[in-house]
């Protein structure tokens, strides 16, 4: 059973990434690293020719009973233990002979952590195209909306204007930064384990070395200085790497889910039949992807944390510490991978109301276009005056229930300074955006730059 098999399973991941991070492919991985241990060994001279043929027949994840395994492992603290004994049996059956050279002066830890850099590998090589994608996305948004005023909102408030574009391109220039760390942990932190009992792979004695780098291009694994067994900042790249996604792709959702309330309804998750009801109330449009994606932001600061604590380990090899990642980085990866399923379908349909953006622009009584004035009238009688004034009459717009241009309109002291077209063009729907254009073009070169690097 994969984990979207389970009741939550494909709301927190789906089904590509879900393969390849279930039981199964664990087992699978341990096994690649046994079957390219013997070829490299064998290339090396150190083991048999004739012995890396059956002990690489055997090596298949299907030929395994998991639930065996994993009540043994119970007993023996870790399932290469079992493993090994399982495998060494499997390839007796074929060559009685080559059984003997099984798991050849490797250790368990080499093995798990080995299979475990296997799988990163092929989540982050499925979840790159899929980051690629979004991004693509949220650039043609940023391009396409960059004259789509609305309220920005700090301390969930209406401050100034914004355009939808420069959010789109916030989203992306986050996104971004974050494709950048996935490649980086891709490239820095995926590489081979191979150490022996205690990081010097003394059984090998003199060949040691050779056998690393033979074993190093059997599974294209980049080989690290030496073996890592206690040094575990290259797991804490990785989940960090998908934590992070995890928070972008987060604070994008919750943006969404503020936008889409009842009393704003300015964008909108896409629907469908099945998609977002209520059990109680049939008028109900819930945001369902974007729950989903702060529901994962939310979990993985607290899995993440446990592989930074997970770092204190104990000499050649931890006691308890290298055990507690077992389980966490591949429900981090997880995690990212379902984030990113559901914002995906979010972003790549979501739905505006750009006619409500602008009425909002205008509501209150156009108080987002305090400051435009302020700053307007500052240059005439100094910030402090006109903040003050502006301040004033902001009160009085509010409790009178009337425009602020009108009464600035009121005010002597405005009207010395400021005529009548150039306050009513303070309070034009497409004023006081600053730089957002600016910044907008700045973002989409540097995913053309990006793109350009893949």
């Amino acid at each position: 059973m994969t984990a979207t098999d389970s009741l939550l399973g494909r709301f927190f991941c789906e089904p590509v990434i879900a393969g390849l991070l279930d039981e199964r492919a664990r087992l699978q991985g341990m096994l690649d690293f046994e079957a390219a241990l013997a070829r490299a060994q064998a290339r090396c001279g150190v083991i048999p020719q004739a012995a890396a043929g059956p002990i690489g027949a055997a090596c298949d994840a299907t030929g395994f009973d998991i639930g065996e395994l994993a009540a043994a492992t119970a007993l023996a603290g870790n399932p290469v233990i079992p493993l090994v004994k399982q495998l060494t049996a499997k390839v007796g059956d074929i060559d009685a002979k080559a059984a003997r050279w099984v798991h050849w002066g490797a250790t368990s830890q080499d093995a798990i952590d080995t299979g475990t850099m296997l799988q990163m590998r092929a989540v982050l090589d499925v979840l790159s195209p899929r980051v690629d994608a979004l991004c693509d996305r949220l650039a043609q948004l940023a391009r396409d909306e960059r004259g789509t005023g609305l309220p920005g909102r700090t301390l969930l408030q209406q401050a100034v204007p914004v355009t939808f574009g420069l959010k789109a391109a916030g989203w992306l220039d986050a996104l971004l930064r974050v494709r950048g760390k996935l490649r980086q942990a891709r490239g820095e932190s995926v590489v081979l384990q191979f150490g022996g009992a205690a990081g010097t792979l003394a059984s090998l004695q003199d060949r040691g070395l050779d056998v690393a780098q033979a074993l190093s291009a059997e599974l294209a694994l980049s080989l690290p200085a030496l073996p890592w067994h206690a040094a575990r900042d290259r797991i804490v790249e990785l989940g960090s790497a998908f934590a992070l996604l995890t928070g972008v792709l987060g604070k994008l959702a919750r943006d969404i889910v503020l936008l889409m309330q009842s009393e704003v309804a300015e964008a909108f998750e896409p629907s469908g039949t099945g998609k977002g009801g209520s059990s109680a109330m049939p008028h109900k449009r819930n945001p369902v992807g974007c729950v989903a994606a702060i529901a994962a932001a939310t979990r993985a600061p607290g899995l993440v944390s446990t592989l930074y604590a997970a770092m204190v380990q104990e000499h050649e090899r931890a006691v308890g510490a290298w055990h507690a990642e077992w389980d966490v980085l591949p429900e981090l990866a997880r995690l990212a991978a379902g984030s990113l399923a559901q914002m995906h379908v979010v972003v790549e349909g979501l739905e505006l109301d750009r006619e409500r953006m602008r009425e909002h622009l205008g509501s209150h009584g156009g108080l987002l276009y305090a400051e435009a004035v302020t700053v307007t009238l500052a240059a005439h009688i100094g910030k402090r005056d006109a903040h003050a004034l502006v301040e004033a009459a902001s009160k009085q717009s509010l409790a009178q229930s009337r425009r602020l241009l009108d009464v600035l309109l009121e005010q002597p002291r405005v009207r010395e300074h400021l005529g009548v077209d150039e306050l009513q063009a303070l309070f034009a729907p497409g004023s006081w955006c600053g730089m957002a254009d600016a910044w907008i073009d700045r973002v989409l070169r540097s995913h053309v730059a990006g793109t350009a690097k893949t």
